[in-house]
């Protein structure tokens, strides 16, 4: 039977000096003090104030740590393990439970080293998410950015799982442009470090090894056009919807969707579904003379379009918010039709656009399931289009330790048909 105890106190970076008055007492009157080897600087004078002195060990092993913590505790000594923030938030708890009887063992935590980070940072938290890398794959730093948190605190290590890792994953995402990039060092500590650092260049080399980043979502700073490239905009450029970020069509697959339209120079472009704007936005950068309608069923997409549209130094001639197909009633007949949103309505929103393409016009669709993409060829060909089908799959290089690996995003369905006839530009060419 084990007859000892284990106090597991939280600190911060400051170690000793964070630790009420009490607790410091405590360290005085137990067998045993474990804690990182950076903290026994400060401990061993106070320490050695006791008669007898506790016998202060290391934490950074803990593999060497755990078999003279457990024969302790089975001789009936009293112990304190410091460890940061709450033990059992990424830190030393979990281990400690496993291999040591949870009768023995009392937690107290400290603020979470997030905790602090926003506390410095003067920003509230509630709407945060937060993932960890220290010593892990990066895919879960992935899939998160891949949803455009508000904000999103990384937990990060000096080796693989660092803040420059977190930083290439922004980069390789198209994000560095919508993200402020925090790094918080020493939280608590008298010496402790919060900047702002740019993501588009490498992290300087004197990070201090305790430490995590903070990314925080920001307007991206308006561009100009002129430097920008002719088509394939980065993610990260786009003005989104704030209850909805990331609701855009990414660029690998924006870039063959511009394909598969094959746009011609002059004519009439729907733009139905428009989110964002981005499609019909450097639609219009390829072919200034085009004229695009957009259509948008969430609020206040009218306004944003047109602020993108700005940014891109682009002009379409109308952006509508309404709900397909209803408002597509009074619209020029279309030369080009790009279809991506709707929904359940998707079907009823083709057969309205079926009704009004001109002799040459082009549909293309960019669909989530097989199941939509068989009602709509149905469609297409009862209405003598001639139709092609595809996948569409894109994979991004994610930052490893030792090289990159390739993440999928998620795969799309793309129909796209035409109908016979001269169209009022180019004509479209024929089957893929």
């Amino acid at each position: 039977m084990v007859s000892g105890h284990l106090d597991v106190v939280g600190t911060d970076a400051a170690g000793l000096t964070s630790l009420t008055s009490a607790w410091r007492q405590r360290l005085r009157e137990v067998d045993w003090v474990a804690a990182p080897s950076r903290l026994h600087g400060d401990l061993e004078p106070w320490c050695a104030t006791a008669q007898p002195p506790p016998r202060l060990l290391e934490t950074d092993r803990l593999d060497q740590l755990l078999p003279v913590l457990k024969t302790a505790l089975q001789e009936g000594q009293q112990g304190v393990l410091l460890a940061s923030g709450d033990p059992l938030w990424f830190g030393i708890g979990r281990l400690l439970l496993a291999s040591l009887p949870s009768d023995c063992l009392a937690f107290h935590p400290a603020p979470t080293s997030l905790q602090l980070a926003f506390s410095r940072l003067a920003r509230p938290w509630q709407d945060a998410r937060w993932v960890s890398v220290h010593g892990r794959d990066p895919e879960p730093l992935v899939e998160a950015l891949r949803q455009r948190p508000p904000a999103l605190g990384v937990l990060t290590d000096p080796g693989p799982g660092s803040a420059e890792t977190v930083r290439r994953v922004l980069v390789a995402s198209g994000l560095a442009r919508s993200y402020g990039l925090w790094i918080c060092e020493r939280l608590g500590h008298p010496r402790e470090r919060v900047r702002r650092l740019p993501a588009d260049q490498p992290l300087p080399e004197d990070l201090d090894p305790l430490h995590l980043v903070v990314l925080l979502a920001e307007p991206p700073a308006a561009p100009d056009p002129d430097t920008l490239p002719l088509f394939g905009l980065e993610d990260g450029l786009w003005l989104q919807h704030e209850d909805h970020p990331g609701l855009m069509t990414k660029r690998e697959v924006r870039v063959q969707l511009l394909a598969d339209l094959d746009l011609p120079a002059t004519g009439v472009l729907w733009d139905v579904g428009a989110g964002v704007g981005s499609v019909g936005l450097e639609a219009l950068r390829l072919r200034p003379r085009l004229r695009l309608w957009a259509l948008e069923r969430r609020l206040g997409a009218a306004a944003l379009i047109q602020a993108n549209a700005s940014r891109l130094g682009v002009r379409p001639e109308a952006v509508v918010e309404g709900v397909a197909p209803e408002a597509l009633a009074g619209w020029p007949a279309p030369d080009r039709v790009l279809i991506g949103g709707a929904g359940r309505a998707r079907r009823q929103v083709l057969r309205a656009v079926l009704r009004v393409l001109r002799p040459g016009g082009r549909v293309v669709v960019p669909l989530a399931t097989l199941e939509a993409m068989a009602e709509l060829r149905e469609d297409l060909e009862s209405a003598r289009l001639e139709v092609a089908v595809g996948q569409v799959q894109f994979w991004r290089g994610v930052p490893l330790a030792e090289g990159t690996r390739l993440a999928p995003l998620n795969p799309v369905f793309v129909v796209r048909a035409w109908r016979g006839g001269e169209a009022s530009g180019c004509p479209p060419d024929g089957p893929p």
